[in-house]
């Protein structure tokens, strides 16, 4: 029996819940709480994703939100050594998020909400700092907004029109 290429990788992805929120709605009657979850999805090999969802209770609200995050999945650019290729600034609303390049033995370094977001995507070494809010669902967002901007030395070269040693500037034999 062959099975669908999506359905063996939705198999291969981890999921974790960054934060539930209770939120409450005031009405005639009293307050009216439902729940907002939201979950970072990843494979491990650069590919992950954010998700929000909303119910009155949390197994249904993370439900909604892993599905979300499956919807919205991204690749990231991840060097041999479990790095990003450079330096970037991610920016949603108020927050940002600087994500540095670290060497091999540093880990990951990052605050609370962040740090799922780095160990789904598999990058093993990375310093981060937010800057600005401290809203946890606006620092997840730009620093999801960070490394959608990131960029392989191959597609920086394919950009330009060069060749990836031309770009670092060694020699060809």
């Amino acid at each position: 029996m062959a099975r669908n290429p999506k359905q063996r990788d939705a198999s291969d992805l981890q999921e974790r819940v960054v934060f539930i929120h209770r939120v409450s709605k005031v009405v005639k009657g009293g307050r009216r709480f439902s729940l907002v979850a939201l979950v970072a999805v990843g494979d491990g090999k650069g590919n992950v994703g954010l998700g929000m969802g909303k119910s009155a209770e949390v197994p249904l609200a993370i439900q909604k939100a892993v599905d979300d995050a499956k919807k919205n999945m991204f690749h990231v650019p991840v060097t041999d050594e479990g790095s990003i290729p450079h330096k970037v600034m991610g920016h949603f609303g108020a927050g940002r998020v600087l994500i540095q390049p670290a060497i091999e033995g540093t880990g990951v370094i990052s605050g609370g909400s962040v740090r799922p977001l780095f160990e789904l995507a598999g990058i093993k070494n990375v310093m981060s700092k937010s800057l600005g809010t401290t809203n946890a669902m606006n620092v997840i967002k730009a620093a999801a907004d960070g490394l959608k901007q990131l960029e392989s030395p191959e597609q920086t070269a394919e950009r330009r029109g060069i060749t990836v040693a031309q770009m670092f500037g060694t020699k060809e034999n």
